[in-house]
């Protein structure tokens, strides 16, 4: 028996344009099925579904590639947690834009790898360009930053550190508030540092007064890392009061602006990003409040030099004639070898909207924060943490206590209603809105009120 042809090959642009189409229904037949932000029933029913429906992983023939990417996607899309559905607000996990999804298809068509010239040459150079771009935005008064695509927070937050024990070595003291994002303490455990000071922080940010007695009893090297958007609560650490301190205490200063970062493209909001540059690193992610597909992440360094700890060397990558004959060097541009092009859905989305457009998506999306926060002072049965800072909402139902609230979330969850985070912030839990969708509307935001309301009441029975 002849064996059937292999399939054909993504870049050829006519399977790939009939095979999109598919995935394209099947997204759509999936959301209907889902018919909310995410599916009913919980983990259990959704474990059934999929096994129910892939049966054998790896069959013996094969079912088609038209049949299984429809089956699938399907599958998936109609078990998603859906991020543009407006009911859809727990995580930092935003909705991407059609623009950069469709950009992010070319980059996985094309498929070259940023760890060689000579496998990703358009794609090194447009690199090298855009996060030269970003990496001024962010420090605007240096001669030339730069800055390092990443996979997001985490590992930016990861070579902050690194690039860190570079210049100081391995008695380096890395110094964070309680509100400062879990990877602090991975990272330096996984660098061989010594575990972070962790400086209690009860009003959910850092206190200059506090931070510097905890300098004063330091010895030795020491980072300071600040927050620009705390995952619990989206608040901002009091950056040029903290850059004050390192000064005053010579210590460096690395700011995690993974959430609050693009706040810098926003005319109206920038200003709460007021000593930000004064960093030496900044972590910055452009899928959060930049509408990317995941991953989207930059560390930005205000002088480049710093990055000349990462320098590696393969001979068949970037042999040291290749180097010298002008070949680019690309090791050291990431940890990572394998390396997707992930700028380019970036690079497109900068261009279609500019500076003012993701703005504007910026102000909306904090806009509705605000309106969230609006209805919630005034529904009689909810509480409301604080005014928000960012688009990061706290609520809870008047007087109940933390296992209440939990059911709460939980009741949303497994009917499938919406869904919410959770966070604890003085000692108590809240139910977390983080709006990211700039197409949510108040009317929106007025039934994520009312199915708290109601799933309150359902604990009740």
């Amino acid at each position: 028996m002849r064996a059937a042809p292999p399939p054909p090959l993504a870049a050829q642009p006519f399977p790939l344009s009939r095979l999109l189409g598919i995935a394209l229904d099947a997204l759509r037949t999936g959301a209907d099925e889902r018919g909310g932000p995410l599916p009913a029933g919980g983990p259990a029913a959704v474990t059934a579904r999929v096994r129910a429906t892939l049966g054998d992983v790896l069959p013996e023939t094969g079912t088609g590639q038209e049949e299984a990417l429809r089956t699938l996607v399907h599958l998936v899309a109609a078990g998603a947690a859906d991020p543009a559905h407006p009911l859809c607000a727990a995580h930092l996990h935003t909705p991407p834009l059609a623009l950069a999804a469709a950009a992010d298809l070319a980059a996985a068509a094309l498929n070259p790898s940023l760890d060689s010239w000579d496998q990703a040459p358009s794609a090194s150079a447009l690199e090298a360009e855009v996060t030269a771009a970003l990496a001024a935005e962010v420090f605007p008064r240096a001669s030339r930053p730069d800055a390092l695509v990443t996979t997001g927070g985490t590992e930016s937050n990861q070579l902050a550190l690194l690039l860190a024990r570079e210049r100081h070595g391995p008695a380096l003291t890395t110094v964070v508030g309680a509100n400062a994002h879990h990877s602090f303490r991975r990272a330096a455990w996984l660098l061989g540092l010594p575990a972070p000071v962790a400086v209690p922080t009860p009003r959910g940010v850092l206190d200059p007064a506090t931070v510097a007695r905890t300098l004063d009893g330091l010895d030795g090297p020491v980072l300071l890392a600040a927050t620009a958007g705390t995952t619990e609560e989206g608040l901002i650490d009091p950056l040029p009061e903290l850059a004050d301190l390192c000064a005053e205490h010579g210590a460096e200063l690395h700011a995690d602006a993974a959430y609050g970062g693009p706040l810098l493209l926003s005319r109206t909001h920038r200003h709460l990003l007021a000593g930000l540059d004064r960093a030496r690193t900044v972590t910055l992610d452009l899928h959060k409040l930049g509408w990317q597909p995941v991953a989207a992440g930059l560390l930005a360094v205000r002088d480049p030099a710093d990055l000349a700890a990462l320098g590696h060397t393969a001979a068949y990558l970037n042999a040291g004639d290749d180097t010298e004959a002008g070949l680019p060097d690309l090791l050291g541009r990431s940890l990572r070898t394998t390396r997707r092009p992930d700028v380019l859905k970036a690079a497109v989305t900068l261009r279609a909207l500019g500076r003012s457009g993701l703005g504007a998506l910026v102000d909306l999306c904090m806009e509705r924060a605000q309106d969230l926060a609006d209805l919630v002072e005034k529904a009689p049965g909810l509480e409301l943490r604080d005014r928000p800072v960012l688009t990061t909402v706290l609520l809870r139902p008047a007087g109940a206590d933390d296992a209440r609230v939990a059911r709460v979330r939980r009741t949303l969850l497994a009917g499938g209603r919406a869904v919410l985070g959770r966070a604890e912030a003085d000692g108590r839990l809240w139910l977390k809105a983080t709006l990211l969708n700039p197409h949510t509307t108040p009317d929106d935001l007025a039934q994520l009120i009312s199915l708290v309301e109601l799933a309150e009441g359902d604990t009740d029975r």
